[in-house]
């Protein structure tokens, strides 16, 4: 844990490519000793965060004009994972902290980082909880996930989180999207998408917050988010454009 976590508020974003590039900036940052435990927080562009294995896949290059055609900006992240969609409905955490053994605790910060953002949304009023859901976008052990409305037949649930990690050596990078409102373009974009890679998945199990508590909005959630860091580090407010410059030296 570190003695305090510095927190950056994006309030626009800087273009789909850009906001991506951005948190691999922050984490070479880290690396050369310019940045210290920082955590940036933002509402993105309509984006397809495309896995490295879905590049090499066949229908990949149908897979991003049906992303295209959607409003969906296809990138390949460098994290793993497969294809997952994201929009200004969502939030995405960037998290990055320098180590020096980085690997050593790379599946710790899945599972607690995980079910950080379960007691979040919890602490607004879900039910929420850490674990693969069957046939869900982009599968992993810790996806974050939530009762499905109405509490559907055979304890279906619906996806509210994912997240991802970069290591590298003497630093690391946590990146977590949180889906907040309006699934339904995820929904027809990955399915578009997915079916172009042939991949199989179940629409159902991509879902928002707000699908389970309608009352829900984007500051509500962050402001849990929030709180719920202050539990893991200190919490300092940092000022973003300087975090840019801070970022562009190295």
């Amino acid at each position: 844990m570190p003695a305090a976590l510095e927190v950056f508020r994006q309030e626009e974003s800087l273009g789909a490519a850009a906001d991506l590039d951005f948190a691999l900036a922050m984490l070479e940052a880290v690396r050369s000793g310019g940045l210290g435990p920082a955590l940036r927080i933002y509402r993105p562009r309509p984006t397809v965060a495309l896995g490295q294995r879905d590049a090499k896949l066949p229908g990949f290059a149908a897979a991003q004009a049906a992303c295209r055609r959607q409003g969906f900006e296809p990138l390949v992240r460098k994290a793993g994972g497969r294809a997952a969609a994201y929009h200004d409905g969502c939030l995405v955490l960037d998290h990055v902290e320098p180590d020096a053994d980085a690997l050593a605790g790379s599946r710790r910060r899945f599972a607690d980082f995980g079910e950080l953002l379960a007691r979040a949304f919890r602490k607004v009023g879900l039910t929420a909880g850490v674990g693969e859901i069957p046939g869900e976008y982009c599968p992993g052990e810790f996806t974050v996930s939530g009762e499905a409305p109405g509490g559907a037949p055979g304890g279906e649930r619906i996806k509210l989180a994912g997240t991802a990690q970069r290591v590298i050596a003497g630093g690391w990078l946590f990146s977590s999207v949180l889906v907040v409102d309006n699934a339904l373009p995820l929904r027809r974009v990955l399915t578009d998408c997915y079916a172009e890679l042939g991949l199989g998945w179940d629409p159902r199990t991509a879902g928002a917050a707000r699908d389970l508590a309608p009352g829900l909005d984007i500051a509500k959630v962050q402001d849990a988010v929030l709180a719920a860091y202050a539990g893991y580090a200190p919490l300092v407010d940092g000022d973003f454009t300087a975090l840019r410059g801070r970022v562009a030296q190295h």
